[in-house]
């Protein structure tokens, strides 16, 4: 075939080769649009959607489809496939907003952005299966999980502490943890705030009042359920150490109200309860904290007021009545009792 035919043959089939190759170019730009950069829209402002720690890939897509943050969970499946993302998405509580495409809602869950981390206030005197419970509800922890490392009191690192759990060692405050967080790293990240307040001068004046840290917190935690306020706290403190002095039960209502997983009214059989947490049985403070102080109970268990008190009962408007004699103490036991059935019956 001479060379003007092969030309001539080339400029007819060349044409519609390029529209071959055009629209197979086409197509492919197209379908990487759809997979990668179509918008995704959905009614409303924004959707949080969870994601759970060993939650597989497919799982995902699930949850991003029936919150309706995704418009074709096909086409972001595959363009995860794409990117491989399956393994590297992390765990979290995320906010999309409408109108992201897949490309950027793979990023978001890749490298951890857009997550809802919800702040959790740990209360003063919450105790350790309280705590639990606040944080699987508030970041989807294993509650159990959490509790199970109760027992590693070398957690607190701080020497000679006398612990026999962690409880009253998990420092009340606000703490910006993140959704499904691992529950050791949660431990260990309350405790560190314990140690930042427990500092060498408060060990000095443990020492010096011949006390171990975790007498010290249990007769903190004992203060701390006994009195939200904060004038009454070092007076409530003095009270229990002339107590401890002068070998007196404690008959401390908080130990029995921990006995009996409480709060509620104390009838008189709870007393009876045979536990070593029972100060109406048992001479001297119980073997552990009842529940995790705050600073101010734990200060006030460390400078306790100097008083001659050794007896006290709920004044019925927040506060208590004290007395240095069980006569007086009587008295203003039947005056609280008084008091309460009349607005019993008034109600």
């Amino acid at each position: 075939m001479s060379e003007r035919r092969i030309l001539l043959v080339n400029k007819i089939l060349g044409h519609p080769l390029r529209l071959v190759f055009a629209g197979v170019a086409a197509f492919f730009i197209l379908a990487l649009y759809f997979l990668l950069f179509a918008p995704n829209n959905f009614e409303g402002d924004q959707k949080i959607v969870p994601i759970y720690r060993g939650e597989p890939f497919h799982h995902v897509v699930d949850s991003l489809s029936t919150y309706e943050v995704i418009s074709h969970p096909l086409f972001f499946k595959l363009a995860g496939e794409l990117i491989n993302a399956s393994n590297k998405i992390k765990v979290g509580r995320y906010v999309f907003r409408s109108g992201r495409s897949n490309w950027q809602i793979l990023h978001n869950i890749i490298d951890g952005t857009s997550v809802v981390n919800p702040a959790v206030t740990v209360r003063e005197g919450m105790r350790a299966a309280q705590i639990a419970r606040l944080l699987h509800k508030n970041i989807s922890i294993d509650s159990a999980k959490f509790m199970s490392y109760l027992s590693d009191t070398s957690l607190i690192g701080i020497p000679n502490s006398g612990a026999i759990s962690l409880e009253g060692f998990l420092m009340p405050e606000t703490y910006d943890f993140y959704w499904q967080m691992d529950e050791k790293a949660i431990i260990e990240e309350m405790l560190g705030e314990f140690r930042k307040f427990y500092v060498d001068s408060l060990q000095a004046r443990a020492k010096k009042l011949k006390m171990t840290i975790n007498e010290v917190v249990t007769l903190a935690s004992i203060v701390e359920g006994e009195t939200s306020l904060e004038s009454e706290r070092p007076l409530i403190a003095g009270l229990y150490y002339n107590r401890l002095r002068r070998r007196m039960k404690l008959e401390a209502d908080p130990t029995i109200q921990y006995i009996i997983n409480g709060p509620r009214r104390i009838r008189y059989n709870d007393l009876k309860i045979e536990s070593p947490y029972n100060t109406y049985l048992n001479y001297g403070l119980p073997p552990g904290p009842i529940n995790n102080p705050g600073r101010k109970s734990i200060l006030a268990a460390l400078y306790p007021e100097k008083t001659s008190y050794l007896y006290f009962v709920a004044d019925g408007r927040g506060g208590h009545r004290f007395a240095r004699t069980l006569a007086e103490h009587i008295r203003n036991v039947y005056e609280y009792r008084r008091q309460r059935r009349l607005a019993e019956k008034g109600r």
